[in-house]
């Protein structure tokens, strides 16, 4: 089975799992306060469904749903789901009935702190599904992590984190006084909005002062060479078979050494060069096909596994520049730690808090021109899932995700959530509700801006996915 194939496997159960239990949330509020709810959906459908228990053939095998309230189905647009409360002005409103007098079954008859509840019904079912995951993969399988200073060869880091105080070897195990223990994608989180970081230097503890303000995270995760990252000499620990690399004649245990004649140590100084070449083609205007071959050819040098002649091969990197390899890391001390039924409750919310926490965080660099370009649609989400269909990275990537879809629908947007929320807390404030009038255009002008929204993540999915794997 492809890559691609079982990435868009995992994030079509993923999506189709999180939106259920989503409108869920607000379904569950509804009908606690005896609201009609007349349709709840999986996937949009305009103008004609996949499925739905108002079909005929459903309603003679099943009578009931026939007269039922509420109609079920699953639409063919495969971007997220609704549930159509009465009375209410969203994405799927009924202009009709909006202009009959409210009665008491619909949502706009209803209190506020019942609507609010009702509204943030789908974001607090998205949070808590998130812990139950976390807690569940805790238990099932326990937690595997790094130490910190079990990192003995220490960091390797750029020129700029020179210049900041940091040195080849460091390893960082505290910001602001509070300690570093394990490493993971947060530590660089930590090290951008901290004021002091402490590294270990020689054995000893040395203090490096950040800039004013921290750093920007989005610039350190996309310089090159990276800010930092562990020391890993560049021994290829196994080679795709009929990858470039295999057919130049690189076998596992060899030592890259040199790459387009510039000596290399570690894998940090291989993705430097490449991604330096990589970068000539995406500057270059009028780059054509061949040009982008051009560019993909390299000459590379090594020696084989424990010995010293040099061997010495050009090869051209497919379309996303890898040339078929996998990394030997570091044997790092990797520790594991299991939970019982009951330690793994809090361990999830711990985690899930810290996720949350540090996703709200980097919402700041959205606004920024890097943040932009970093906003994805489905294929950079279906990017994140393991290349191997992996149960336990698939829970943990569709926790992430989950806590992903409460932040974003929390945002003050109209046509979202957080839109309907906000109105209500004005609402509260001023004592007075919004007109169906302007509720309605409000939606309107909500569902244009999400439009734009997509249209920008789609067009950086192409940016960076679709024409490099065409190969430009």
């Amino acid at each position: 089975m492809s890559i691609i194939l079982i990435k868009a496997l995992q994030l079509i159960l993923c999506l189709s799992l999180l939106v259920i239990l989503h409108e869920l949330g607000h379904f569950g509020f509804a009908k606690l306060f005896h609201v009609k709810v007349t349709r709840f959906y999986l996937f949009y459908n305009p103008y004609f469904h996949l499925f739905s228990t108002r079909d005929r053939w459903f309603t003679r095998l099943f009578p009931y749903f026939k007269d039922n309230e509420t109609e079920y189905g699953i639409g063919w647009v495969p971007l997220g789901g609704y549930v159509q409360i009465a009375g209410m002005v969203d994405e799927s409103m009924d202009t009709e009935q909006l202009k009959q007098p409210a009665k008491p079954w619909e949502f706009r008859s209803q209190k506020a702190w019942k609507r609010f509840l009702m509204m943030a019904g789908g974001i607090l079912m998205n949070l808590l599904a998130a812990w139950v995951i976390y807690s569940a993969v805790m238990l099932a399988w326990g937690r595997d992590y790094v130490p910190m200073q079990s990192i003995r060869q220490g960091f390797q880091f750029n020129e700029y984190a020179h210049g900041l105080g940091f040195r080849d070897g460091d390893i960082p195990v505290a910001a602001d006084g509070k300690g570093i223990a394990e490493y993971s994608g947060a530590v660089y989180r930590t090290i951008s909005n901290a004021g002091m970081v402490t590294v270990l230097r020689g054995g000893k503890r040395v203090e490096v002062r950040m800039p004013q303000g921290g750093l920007n995270m989005v610039e350190m995760l996309r310089m090159v060479p990276a800010f930092m990252a562990p020391t890993a000499p560049a021994v290829v620990d196994s080679v795709v078979p009929g990858s470039a690399a295999q057919r130049a004649g690189i076998r596992p245990g060899a030592r890259l050494v040199a790459v387009n004649g510039h000596a290399i140590g570690t894998w940090n100084d291989f993705d430097y060069r490449v991604t330096l070449r990589r970068q000539d083609v995406l500057a270059a205007e009028g780059c054509t096909h061949e040009d982008s071959l051009a560019q993909r050819r390299m000459q590379v040098v090594w020696t084989a596994d424990g010995g010293v002649t040099r061997d010495t091969a050009s090869l051209t990197l497919d379309g996303n520049y890898l040339m078929g390899v996998t990394r030997r890391l570091p044997d790092f001390d990797t520790r594991h730690q299991d939970y019982t039924l009951l330690s793994c409750i809090p361990a999830g919310l711990q985690r899930g808090w810290r996720q949350l926490s540090g996703y709200v965080n980097d919402l700041k660099y959205m606004a920024s021109a890097d943040g932009v370009k970093s906003v994805g649609s489905f294929i950079t989400i279906g990017s994140i899932f393991p290349s191997t269909w992996d149960w336990q990275q698939f829970w943990l990537t569709t926790a992430f995700i989950s806590i992903i879809l409460a932040v974003m629908n929390l945002l003050p947007i109209p046509a979202l959530d957080g839109g309907h929320i906000f109105f209500l807390l004005v609402e509260a404030v001023t004592g007075r509700q919004p007109s169906d009038g302007v509720m309605r255009w409000m939606e309107m002008i909500g569902l244009g801006l999400l439009a734009i929204l997509m249209l920008v993540a789609f067009s950086n999915d192409v940016r960076n996915f679709i024409l490099p794997l065409l190969g430009f």
